[in-house]
């Protein structure tokens, strides 16, 4: 069947046969399906979905596009994180040392940034001299020696996901949940990974904003890693506005090294120990949750989590120094505050548009190629709701520009909601699905 045939049954509803999603994928990796009759099959798929089925297949073909790594050598169980994406979302950062601290083996493979949310990579290059680029060989040593690597996927690892995940990034495709699904398990499994853990966001500044759209890609993502036959538990979160108080790339490394020094805010240290938690009952290094719990907050106290971070940037070629000195982290030009218009409540956020304001000032992409700014971002030293003076500051923009700075201030200015009286907050982690259920 030509390419043609099969956007015209995916368009029309039809599932796409293993054979042709085969042909497809082929395609794509060598080069021999164009972008744009790739972007109409990725558009397809956001209106028409995928069947269980045919989640599970895309998955596994997408896994199956280039090499899998065999880890099996290693000790204990492998275990990764994933998160669906948020803003200020740099929670892999201090994740990975900290479980890896305790001993388990994290293999993790990470993404850049994706239409609103920031990547893990684009924030770990804002080390200076750090490599997020490594053959699968040199992925294996840090993994061997470090207890844990944090890199993007090798050209032979998922190569059909990577082109996907490009062109969905500028082509209004994001939101879909079996493209979600495929691309997050095919880039994780083929990194020979056992078990996963899942941070999938809820709220304003989520992909998917409604809980029950959250509540169903954890429950896809749980049931096709059991399908493929690995174990994972998914915990859904809040995302109604962001994750601590920095974002940006290097803003987010520097609060991310808090974290590792006992120090980080209380959002980002409590989801850390909950993800970890999980991470640590998978491996097996701990039985009971309060007893892993217990072990990573003691790793974090005794400084074990900050010295296996130093060991990994120095082992991926960061200086180290730039993470003993923050100074010497790229820092932008101007920094402005943003006042309270009126004495309130700091009630919520559209953190959807803080994420998109942050591309503006330069900290994500707007087209495949373009160039991250490291220095850039946003610092929200007000917290949802804190009552806040008018006039006082709630909100620190840094920038490349004054003009860049004044169009921040008044995206932000849209962005955020003030009311006279305390609002009602969410808890931080919503809901739990593990591989048991249905």
């Amino acid at each position: 069947m030509s390419i043609p045939e099969i956007l015209e049954r995916k368009r029309d509803g039809a599932e796409t046969t293993p054979q042709e999603m085969r042909a497809l994928l082929s395609g794509v990796v060598t080069g021999a399906v164009p972008d744009y009759q790739i972007a109409a099959w990725l558009m397809a798929v956001v209106f028409r979905g995928m069947t269980p089925a045919e989640t599970a297949t895309f998955t596994k073909l997408m896994m199956e596009s280039g090499d899998v790594l065999d880890l099996s050598d290693l000790p204990g169980v492998k275990v990764d994180k994933h998160s669906t994406g948020g803003v200020g979302d740099k929670i892999s950062i201090p994740l990975a040392p900290l479980v890896a601290s305790v001993g388990v083996t994290v293999p993790m493979i990470s993404g850049r940034g994706l239409g609103h949310t920031g990547g893990t990579l684009d924030k770990l290059e804002s080390i200076p001299g750090l490599r997020t680029k490594l053959t699968t060989g040199e992925f294996r040593e840090v993994v061997e020696s470090v207890g844990f690597a944090i890199a993007g996927a090798s050209g032979a690892l998922a190569p059909a996901d990577q082109k996907l995940y490009a062109l969905r990034d500028v082509t209004g495709t994001v939101p879909s949940i079996p493209l979600i699904t495929g691309s997050i398990l095919s880039k994780k499994f083929a990194a020979g990974v056992d078990a996963l853990v899942l941070d999938v966001k809820s709220g304003s500044g989520a992909f998917l904003r409604g809980h029950e759209q959250s509540m169903e890609l954890a429950r896809t993502l749980v049931a096709v890693s059991r399908e493929l036959g690995k174990r994972a538990t998914a915990l859904v979160t809040s995302m109604d506005h962001p994750l601590g108080v920095a974002v940006g790339n290097a803003l987010e490394i520097e609060e991310s090294i808090d974290v590792l020094r006992g120090r980080g805010p209380d959002d980002v240290v409590e989801l850390v120990l909950a993800l970890g938690t999980e991470m640590v009952v998978h491996a097996g290094v701990e039985k009971e949750r309060d007893a892993a719990r217990r072990l990573l907050t003691s790793a974090l106290a005794d400084g074990r989590a900050m010295a296996a971070f130093v060991r990994w940037v120095e082992a991926q070629g960061g200086d180290v120094a730039a993470v003993e000195d923050s100074a010497r982290l790229p820092k932008a030009p101007v920094v402005e505050t943003v006042a309270a218009p009126a004495d309130a409540y700091l009630a919520g956020w559209d953190t959807r548009e803080i994420g998109f304001a942050a591309n503006a000032l330069g900290a994500g992409r707007n087209a495949v190629g373009d160039q991250v700014d490291p220095a850039v971002g946003f610092r929200f030293p007000v917290r949802v709701g804190t009552r806040v003076a008018r006039r006082d500051a709630f909100a620190e923009i840094h920038a490349r520009t004054r003009d860049d700075a004044r169009e921040g201030a008044r995206r932000l200015a849209a962005a955020v909601v003030w009311s006279g009286e305390a609002p009602a907050i969410r808890p931080l982690i919503l809901d739990t699905v593990v591989s048991t259920d249905r």
